[in-house]
């Protein structure tokens, strides 16, 4: 049964379940206010949807106008019309005047899986319209990250006229004015932040250079690709191009790409991104895309695919290609046709992805090593910055992601290599601009290359500037990062018992769906339950069962938490009642479903009224 706010003890201390530091360091928070607690209220009455529901809807901050389009995200009520987005007319009438020219045209992408979607949702439109495009993946450890010269000069040297870039190019000033020298035509189509500097194109589609105003810059690239191409449609529409022999290409057919890279991309879940992910889930449960579906089955998923899925098992999958394989594996699947070479391609990234987790977790451990002893027994720096001979470039962002998580702050892993240069990538915590750092270390000279988002970001630099850029970026973020990190809370969306935990309730649950970055899952708390089974699962994951007071039992896993705060936390506290917050999830086995609760925290009770049996 579901507990209200209203219907929970009240304590002194604005915490919820009177949770002031929990294993993970954490004061637990009721997602609603005063204010917050009426419009779930407001939105449960008019909606007739259950409580829960509500509450979640809510503290996602939907006004109650807006719960219906929330709920059911349509591409066709989020779509913006496309020339908002600056260049957008110039870059989809050069586009259109290749396709009525039957030019040759050059895709230039990035190696991850945005660029990747993005350079096959552009390929798909191409070859649609009678096109047969180049396609270019670099080579992240020899050719590294954007356009280069080689590259450029390869493709004009096979005819291409027109060359785009997808998920990259708006920082690549010198390799895309070589291909204006050598007749070619660029068209951008990226969504990294830019600088001062733009570079001399005939169209660069990018919601965040500083004067557009679309208000599209949450978009991945392959979201900033759809919307060109319905640009791109529309142009060919208005000039007949369309023909009951060339029918208009079916947009909404290919929205498998788009949601694969959204999230993947870690793209904010909200507005035109919530309904690509949505309709693209719907669109690779129907199983009609080879590429997709021998991912998925390489993937052993045991369901239909969800929002996580596409983050943790299918896009690691395409990634590996571009880590430690050939970089263009990830394209070559979305564009395949022929079920066994699909099959045969997805059994080579699912192979790479094994190797890479291999390779991973050798580096991520002499990272963590390294980052233990810069940062010393007071633990008091603010950015963690490792960097080692014998990493592979290929997995330094995973590196980066493990130790931004371990240790709470920004962290940088970067591959030295023996000529004496770095390259590295970073992540950073919610507050804390990465990108913004990263740039004005190029600016400053200390840096031969860097960008990216507030989030994320990439670095090139020479091993005798390490000690200074460390030096730098702690200067720079010490201010942010201690802001960010004075006070860590977790948000809790409601309360139930064990007994309330069914597929149903998950169902429920998932309406609001999907999830991830800018639409987290909802954390409930099960207040007062006994830990009855905490055990090993895998290298570093706690199997783990729980029991309310009236007997009811539910599963749960706690994901990389061994020899943490978190685990030490269950392990010590075996047979002993605990509050437990966590998300939601069907666990799929063998045709039966069971919830299972994925732990993200847990506190020891506080004698007295806060405890709920």
């Amino acid at each position: 049964m579901s507990l209200p706010a209203s219907a929970l003890p009240i304590d002194a201390a604005p915490a919820f379940l009177g949770v002031t530091n929990s294993a993970t360091g954490r004061v637990w928070r009721d997602r609603l206010d005063a204010r917050g607690t009426a419009s779930a209220l407001a939105i449960a009455q008019r909606y007739q949807l259950p409580e829960m529901l509500a509450r979640i809807v809510a503290g996602r901050g939907i006004a109650i106008d807006a719960v219906d389009d929330f709920l059911d995200p349509t591409i066709r009520k989020l779509m913006p019309d496309p020339s908002t987005v600056t260049q957008m007319e110039a870059a989809a009438k050069r586009i259109a005047d290749a396709a009525e020219g039957g030019e040759m045209v050059a895709i230039f992408g990035d190696y991850d899986v945005d660029g990747a979607t993005s350079a096959a949702l552009l390929a798909w439109h191409l070859r649609h319209c009678g096109l047969d495009p180049l396609i270019h993946i670099p080579d992240r450890i020899f050719e590294g990250y954007g356009p280069n010269i080689e590259a450029i000069n390869g493709l004009a040297g096979k005819g291409a006229k027109l060359l785009v870039t997808v998920d990259c190019g708006t920082t690549s000033i010198e390799p895309l004015a070589e291909a204006k020298r050598l007749g070619l035509d660029v068209v951008v189509i990226d969504h990294h932040q830019c600088g001062d500097e733009l570079p001399t194109v005939e169209a660069l589609v990018n919601p965040n250079r500083p004067d557009d105003l679309s208000g599209l810059g949450h978009l991945a690239a392959v979201g900033l690709v759809f919307v060109t191409l319905v640009a791109v449609n529309r142009e060919l529409r208005a000039r007949n191009f369309w023909t009951d022999e060339r029918p208009e290409p079916d947009m909404l057919g290919v929205l498998h790409h788009v949601a694969l890279g959204t999230v993947a991309d870690v793209a904010s879940l909200t507005g035109l991104n919530r309904a690509f992910v949505a309709k693209g889930l719907i669109a690779m449960r129907r199983r009609d895309h080879v590429g997709h579906t021998a991912l998925m089955d390489v993937a052993r998923l045991s369901g239909p695919p969800e929002a996580w899925h596409l983050g943790f098992a299918l896009g690691p999958r395409i990634n590996a290609g571009g880590r430690i394989g050939r970089a263009d594996l990830g394209v070559r699947l979305l564009l395949e046709g022929d079920i066994s070479e699909a099959a045969r391609i997805a059994a080579e990234l699912d192979r790479l992805n094994t190797e890479r987790r291999v390779i991973e977790q050798r580096a991520e451990a002499q990272a963590e090593a390294e980052a233990l002893a810069s940062l010393g027994f007071d633990d008091s720096g603010a950015v963690v910055v490792t960097a080692s001979e014998g990493w592979h470039p290929g997995v330094v962002g995973l590196v980066a992601s493990r130790l931004k998580e371990k240790f709470g702050r920004p962290a940088f892993a970067i591959a030295l290599e023996p000529g004496g240069v770095g390259t590295g990538s970073g992540r950073s915590i919610p507050g804390v601009d990465l990108g913004k750092v990263v740039r004005a270390a190029v600016t400053e000279g200390i840096l031969l290359k860097g960008g990216g988002h507030a989030m994320a970001a990439g670095v090139t630099l020479k091993k005798e500037r390490l000690a200074e850029f460390r030096a730098f970026v702690e200067a720079a973020l010490k201010n942010a990062v201690t802001e960010a990190r004075h006070v860590s809370e977790l948000f809790i969306d409601g309360a139930v018992s064990a007994r309330a935990l069914t597929p149903e309730f998950a169902g429920m649950l998932n309406r609001a769906g999907p999830f991830g970055a800018g639409n987290p899952e909802p954390v409930i708390a099960l207040p007062a339950h006994e830990l009855l089974y905490a055990d090993v699962v895998g290298e570093s994951h706690l199997r783990l069962r729980f029991k309310s007071g009236d007997g009811a039992i539910v599963n749960g896993i706690a994901f990389r938490s061994v020899g943490r705060p978190l685990g030490n936390a269950l392990v010590e506290n075996r047979g002993q009642q605990l509050h437990v917050a966590g998300s939601v999830a069907v666990d799929r086995w063998q045709g039966s479903q069971r919830v299972q609760l994925r732990v993200a925290d847990v506190a020891v009770p506080s004698a007295g009224p806060g405890i709920i049996r």
